[in-house]
């Protein structure tokens, strides 16, 4: 592909800001505006055009489903070029993940450091608090550590926190950070969001190390600069410093992560650091309908804080946006329900991928949930139980870190007794005091367990025996790459047997394990240990919308940040209610309800062709009756744009008994059959109730392929037939 080939499906705006060579860039790009695309065929153009090594470029984005996205994207656009090599493209964390792997013993840690997640900081705060004599009934472990996160996103350590104490709460925060770090160290462990603090720490004490990154990556392209805080902020100053060659790219409209640090400054104020930066505006919008752009601006322009555009499109014409108004928050998912139904009908095979409904707070979804399974409308949820947070995986994961890492306890601890070894609490507190005695790690005290002369001769058998496996473990992982370590970890360790059961969920357990094989086996090409290493990393680094598979054919229900990024040709925003969104904290905060007014602008945005907003009249949400007014979100949007959703709804039906169709409202909360009793079902058909227990009803379809069902009451879309 010639340099001009790259340019040629670039709009005006696009192509300025693909062509712009050295010094500093910022792209101002709105939602649906085509941002990706001007990224990466800036870089394919930086390397093609203006023969740029790819080596000396680095791109940083937020997911590592936006970084897969762009290193493709890249690949595919230079699938044709003579220049070997391919630029850096990753998350923050993972670039740092990098940087550190190699450099951190300069800094006094070891270059094999564990990753902890969000349950190994809880487990390791909760002891903390037990040594500090903090009771966790009083003040929540979670709450230290959120503060303690947001402390380390500005760069504050225990030191300078102390100083900054304010009332009781603070001054528990300052007496558990500096033991926090410490016994992170201890461990040989960094959280998150030391990942980038160190990093920062690394380049400041060590210039030749900095020096080496900025001659390596002379060309910097940050994607969703509006979402950065102070440490990666840092983080990009300083590797951008020596040449300037920068590109950020963002939109000050859709930052709407300012509670896990972003700073909406570092994209507003972008021009005080660089006063000779170009500033490009990407307006053309190619995803939604002007009324649905329209409806966006008229709550966006309400805030102060952003830098001033309008989005317009070649789509002039479209639906208007429908205003549905619902009792309870069980009836607004019977209309979202009736309007998925009254468009699918259109299709011949229903699409339910293309429909999303956006909510605040993931409480919000169960009502929805209840009603889609009655009316037998396949959903996903994005954001729910997760698959790395299953307890089967977590154990498993903690034996690989362990292999990795044996000064990891926080993992020894999570897997020493599962399956059980009869090694007690006691046990491991006489392990963990003679450590104390001597320094050592909890695993360095195992491996002297005979010089411990507090331990009888049975628990030193059992303890060496454990001692014993990990080191079997790791010489697996000496030899084998990580899908085969985790067969190694899975049968030898006794956890196969532990979960296999007999059980359905046994079985369930097995299969996850199973899974998490597979997901190893992409590493499998890597060199032994490293495999390992890699694989632990990448999985640390995985959020919620990276397992999102866009094949699934299913509604999809998630809160409006998890939906950043994405679209859909249908849009629910659900619960539109003063005090839910905008949120409640945000009611008397400027600042809050500014981020609310984004929060909203990013929903309304995912919409490509109909849009829905829904409020409830009254709403049962975490155990409380509420009737709050709608949402001054659909007071700002001008009623032009609007339609009231009124559809009769007794034209709907959940299918047909012969030609006669059955109608939605004739469907109950929860049917009243008996044995012998004639039903039909949305996607089952007709058939006999052959028994009713409680709630569940067995029934015997017509249908030879679906055969006999159990199915709940409550929730299964089941009518009576009468007879």
């Amino acid at each position: 592909m010639t340099p001009d080939d790259l340019l040629k499906n670039l709009n005006d705006k696009q192509k300025k800001a693909a062509v712009h060579f050295t010094g500093p860039l910022v792209i101002i790009a709105g939602a649906g505006s085509g941002k990706t695309r001007t990224l990466t065929q800036r870089i394919a153009y930086l390397i093609n055009h203006h023969g740029i090594a790819p080596w000396n470029i680095l791109a940083v984005t937020f997911t590592n489903k936006a970084a897969n996205e762009m290193k493709e994207r890249i690949k595919n656009l230079l699938s044709s070029s003579k220049n070997q090599g391919e630029p850096t493209v990753g998350t923050f964390h993972s670039l740092c993940v990098k940087i550190l792997r190699k450099n951190i013993h300069l800094i006094d840690y070891e270059n094999n450091f564990t990753i902890y997640d969000s349950a190994d900081q809880l487990v390791l705060m909760r002891h903390i608090m037990e040594d500090l004599h903090i009771d966790p009934k009083q003040i929540n472990p979670r709450a230290l550590l959120s503060h303690i996160s947001s402390a380390k996103s500005e760069l504050i350590g225990p030191k300078q926190y102390s100083g900054m104490v304010g009332n009781y709460f603070t001054e528990r925060v300052a007496e558990v950070y500096k033991p926090y770090q410490e016994a992170l160290k201890a461990n040989n462990a960094m959280d998150f969001d030391d990942l980038l603090a160190k990093t920062v720490e690394l380049f400041k004490n060590n210039p030749d190390v900095l020096d080496y990154y900025q001659e390596k990556f002379r060309f910097i392209s940050i994607d969703e600069y509006q979402d950065t805080n102070r440490a990666q902020y840092e983080i990009v100053k300083m590797l951008a410093e020596k040449y300037r060659n920068i590109c950020v790219i963002g939109d000050s409209d859709q930052s709407i992560y300012s509670w896990r640090g972003a700073d909406i400054r570092n994209i507003l104020d972008f021009e005080k650091d660089y006063p000779d930066a170009k500033v490009i505006m990407l307006e053309q919008n190619y995803r939604s309908t002007q009324i649905i752009l329209d409806a966006a601006h008229e709550i966006i322009v309400k805030n102060r804080k952003r830098k001033d555009k309008k989005l317009w499109t070649e789509k002039k014409e479209g639906e208007n946006i429908q205003l549905m108004v619902a009792n309870n928050e069980r009836h607004e998912g019977e209309l979202i329900a009736e309007r998925i139904r009254e468009i699918t009908r259109e299709y011949e095979s229903p699409l339910y991928k293309d429909f999303a409904i956006l909510y605040r707070t993931n409480a919000q979804s169960r009502a929805i949930e209840e009603v889609f399974l009655r009316y037998g409308i396949p959903y996903k949820i994005v954001g729910g139980t997760k698959f790395y947070d299953r307890k089967e995986i977590k154990d498993i994961v903690a034996y690989l870190k362990v292999v990795q890492n044996p000064s990891d306890s926080i993992s020894l601890l999570r897997i020493i007794n599962t399956p059980t070894r009869k090694i007690g609490s006691k046990t491991i507190e006489t392990l963990q005091n003679y450590g104390n005695t001597y320094g050592f790690s909890l695993f360095q005290s195992m491996e002297q367990v005979e010089n411990c002369n507090d331990l009888n001769d049975g628990k030193i058998k059992l303890i060496k025996q454990f001692v014993k496996l990990i080191k079997q473990l790791q010489k697996a992982n000496a030899e084998f790459p990580a899908s085969e370590v985790i067969k190694h970890v899975f049968k030898f360790s006794g956890y196969k047997k532990f979960i296999m059961d007999g059980t359905p969920e046994g079985e369930a357990r097995y299969e996850n394990i199973a899974e998490l094989i597979s997901v190893a086996s992409k590493y499998d090409l890597l060199d032994p240990e490293i495999s390992l290493s890699v694989f632990l990393e990448e999985i640390s680094l995985i959020a919620d919308i990276d397992f999102m598979d866009e094949k699934d054919n299913a509604v999809v229900l998630m809160t409006v940040h998890s939906a950043k990024g994405l679209e859909f040709d249908t849009v629910f925003i659900a619960g539109l209610e003063d005090g839910i969104f905008p949120h409640s904290r945000s009611m008397l905060e400027p600042e809050e309800l500014e981020e609310e007014r984004r929060l909203m602008y990013v929903a309304i945005t995912r919409a490509k062709k109909r849009l829905h907003l829904l409020h409830a009249r009254q709403r049962m949400l975490y155990g409380e009756a509420r009737s709050n007014a709608p949402s001054t979100f659909i007071a700002d949007i001008p009623e032009k744009y609007m339609t009231i959703f009124g559809q009769p709804r007794k034209h709907l039906s959940i299918g047909t008994i012969g030609n006669k169709p059955v109608p939605i409202e004739d469907i109950s909360p929860h049917v009243d059959v008996k044995d012998g009793d004639k039903v039909v079902h949305t996607s089952f058909g007709e058939g006999i109730v052959v028994n009713v227990e409680g709630e569940v009803a067995t029934v015997a379809f017509k249908d030879e392929n679906v055969g006999i069902k159990r199915l709940a009451l409550s929730v299964a879309p089941l009518i009576k037939i009468e007879s």
